[in-house]
């Protein structure tokens, strides 16, 4: 079912794409929801703390790995908008084989290296075995995880947002089975909830891929198309890996963050947790908004419409703002129920509560920058201007560095939770600034060369022959 973004209405077309990927993400957050809920409930406060403490970690890399897939997905997005066919299906053979590759070595070095960033980190003693065990399974499995994201993302690159969720629903309902007889039954603990989240990952990724081979013929590559085209591949490279970049100086300031929470002991690791657990399930809408504006951009980018990506990327200013103030105010007063789904019945919920509520009262009244931060990013990603997108991460970087510095020196735990609001505020001005700049030089571009070439139907003639617009 592909969905060519460059024609009709952009909200309509945003509100069509994203409503898959909002209720896709959802699913996918309940593997991790699922294992903290049923960790916290029936191992423990200190087991929700471990698997707590592994959750950068986990960003870190498997945020990397998505970061490429991303990326090489953007390429094939801008030459399926420009019509170019026969270059989707190189593309795609392209993305496959740099990621098979690349996420090998990421495995290797992230097993190799785990026990040392727990170290590093400040992993308490008493949860660090059970940190260890569960991050290892999730990082040694991570071909599972890319084998879903890198066909989900094929998918999205020419419009197609649903097929994945049907996939996610069968998986996420696995996920919920094999932790209750992983976890409960077998008595597995941690490596249990591990072991059920890359089980039900893999499936889902196996029957993307069926699908892809049987139904989505447009990107299917065939034999001719089976070889490394220099040009393509360097151009996924340069998109990619800046995004794989940009997750993962992300993911380190979060880590910062997190070594700075760890100094205070599994109890409030633990309220962090599962507080930081209320508020991804509120944001999911976020990351769709993102996939949504990256695939959206990368469409008209493909045909060098300037305007409408303006038009788009204003739309999704709008409906991430409404959504950021209606959830905000709804979740306040239902929060210590929502609170409850993660926390042990044993634990002293009361203090539980106290800690949670410093991290998502804060958090919370800055949920409109961090929707623009979403948008924003991944449009100028779509556009190829990764590499501005990856100085944003740096911004975020240095933004948590510091925060995470000061909390530590004063022991602040209020220190540590402004550490999430205070970087996405800083962020998200940088990056509505970058997106100005980068729409600018996109429209000088695009003015340069119509003064040269003296006609709009060229752009016609590069749609009808497959060139996208130039990146940075």
């Amino acid at each position: 079912m592909e969905l060519d973004m460059t024609k009709g209405s952009p909200f309509k077309l945003i509100l069509k794409f994203i409503l898959p990927v909002v209720a896709g993400n959802l699913f996918q957050q309940l593997y991790n929801m699922v294992d903290t809920i049923i960790v916290g409930k029936f191992v423990g406060l200190d087991a929700l703390a471990a698997v707590g403490a592994t959750g950068t970690i986990t960003f870190l890399i498997i945020g990397f790995a998505m970061g490429l897939s991303a990326g090489f997905a953007v390429v094939i997005s801008q030459k399926f908008g420009a019509g170019d066919r026969e270059g989707v299906k190189v593309a795609t053979f392209n993305s496959i084989a740099l990621t098979v590759g690349l996420t090998v070595i990421i495995t290797l070095i992230s097993v190799l290296s785990m026990r040392w960033l727990l170290t590093v980190m400040n992993t308490p003693e008493n949860v660090f075995q059970m940190s260890y065990d569960y991050i290892i399974i999730i990082t040694g499995g991570l071909f599972f995880t890319m084998l879903y994201n890198v066909c989900a993302g094929l998918l999205r690159a020419v419009g197609d947002s649903r097929t994945p969720l049907y996939f996610l629903i069968i998986s996420a309902t696995l996920n919920v089975g094999l932790d209750l007889l992983l976890i409960i039954v077998f008595k597995m603990g941690v490596r249990g909830a591990a072991i059920a989240t890359i089980a039900s990952q893999g499936v889902s990724g196996a029957l993307c891929l069926i699908y892809i081979f049987k139904k989505v013929k447009v990107i299917v590559p065939e034999r001719r198309h089976m070889h490394m085209d220099r040009q393509i591949a360097g151009n996924q490279l340069k998109i990619g890996v800046p995004m794989a970049l940009q997750y993962s100086i992300t993911a380190i300031g979060t880590i910062m963050i997190q070594a700075a929470l760890n100094l205070f002991g599994s109890t409030v690791m633990g309220s962090y947790t599962a507080a930081n657990k209320v508020c991804q399930f509120i944001t999911l809408p976020y990351s769709a908004l993102g996939v949504t504006m990256s695939t959206y951009c990368a469409q008209n980018r493909g045909i060098n419409d300037i305007d409408r990506i303006r038009k788009g990327v204003r739309s999704a200013n709008v409906l991430s703002a409404v959504y950021s103030v209606s959830v905000f105010l709804l979740s306040v007063p239902l929060f210590p129920m929502l609170l409850k789904l993660f926390v042990d019945s044993s634990a002293d919920f009361a203090q539980v509560l106290e800690y949670a509520k410093v991290y998502y009262y804060r958090a919370g009244v800055c949920f409109i920058p961090l929707g623009m931060i979403f948008i924003q990013r991944n449009a100028m990603q779509g556009c190829g201007f990764s590499f501005s997108a990856m100085t944003g991460g740096i911004v975020e970087l240095a933004s948590r560095a510091i925060i995470a510095k000061i909390a530590v020196a004063r022991m602040s735990f209020e220190g540590v939770c402004l550490g999430d609001p205070l970087t996405w505020f800083i962020t998200a001005v940088f990056f509505v600034v970058a997106y100005f700049m980068t729409v600018r030089s996109m429209k000088r571009s695009k003015e340069a060369y119509e003064a040269g070439r003296g006609s709009n139907r060229v752009y016609e003639l590069r749609r009808n022959k497959g060139v996208s617009g130039a990146t940075e």
